[in-house]
């Protein structure tokens, strides 16, 4: 019986990583980026947040990560509750300028920041490094300045920071932004072979229609539809009133 109610809970913790309840947030009294947001996001699933300028998926990301205290309402993640300021290694945050989150001599440095800081031993940091390098593919840069770096370089050696803690759920902030076509390319091939839950903010439609099997719209911090991304990014009327355009591949589908 005890092995039942083991597997049970496993299962369950498996089955949602993140659910946002009656979540709200102001930044001051009058003005609400976040209303009542309630969503739960599965293990392993791929998620696209779309919306205008404005609309609240970066503030959902920080309220996610515990980088904002929400005003109203929980957010769980791995069915437990987030408390803000606590650090949690099950979710990675992958910021919009990936200069934001390199700050070290080497890229090695910081791609060894998170394990370090996690308290894990020179082992297996070193263990972590290699392998985060190894999956963005980004090994020859091990000894280069960050600062130094491309674009596409960066945007990766960012994601290789967040994959060397190894979490079970990343998200990814306009993560193409500043990318030409090639790095570009190279980041949706990547996003596709992701076997961690991920949720993508971005304003680039394309690389959600071919990453994402789901899609949250987001407007003035409520949502406004969640569900498979050709319907909702397909739907004129809907995108045209949320200030977003229909991706040009949908609109020669039909």
């Amino acid at each position: 019986m005890k092995e039942l109610t083991r597997t049970t809970k496993a299962l369950s913790q498996k089955t949602v990583d993140i659910t946002a309840t009656n979540l709200c947030f102001k930044y001051n009294q009058e003005h609400s980026v976040l209303t009542d947001i309630n969503l739960s996001i599965f293990t392993r699933e791929k998620v696209g947040l779309i919306g205008a300028n404005g609309a609240g998926k970066t503030t959902l990301f920080l309220a996610i990560c515990g980088i904002l205290t929400p005003t109203y309402g929980e957010i769980k993640i791995c069915a437990r509750l987030v408390n803000p300021g606590e650090f949690r290694p099950e979710i990675g945050l992958v910021f919009q300028n990936p200069s934001d989150q390199l700050f070290c001599p080497t890229v090695r440095d910081d791609i060894a920041f998170g394990p370090e800081n996690m308290g894990l031993s020179p082992e297996i940091v070193q263990e972590r490094v290699n392998t985060a390098l190894s999956l963005t593919g980004v090994s020859h840069l091990i000894d280069r300045i960050p600062h130094h770096l491309s674009g596409g370089e960066k945007c990766m050696v960012a994601i290789a920071s967040v994959l060397a803690m190894q979490p079970q759920i990343i998200l990814y902030d306009e993560p193409s932004a500043n990318l030409d076509l090639k790095a570009r390319r190279r980041l949706i091939k990547f996003l596709q072979a992701s076997p961690e839950t991920i949720v993508i903010s971005s304003h680039d439609l394309e690389l959600i229609l071919e990453v994402c099997e789901r899609v949250i719209l987001l407007n003035q911090g409520r949502v406004i539809a969640d569900g498979i991304p050709q319907e909702i990014m397909g739907d004129r009327n809907l995108m045209e009133n949320n200030n977003l355009e229909v991706p040009h591949s949908l609109t020669h589908s039909h």
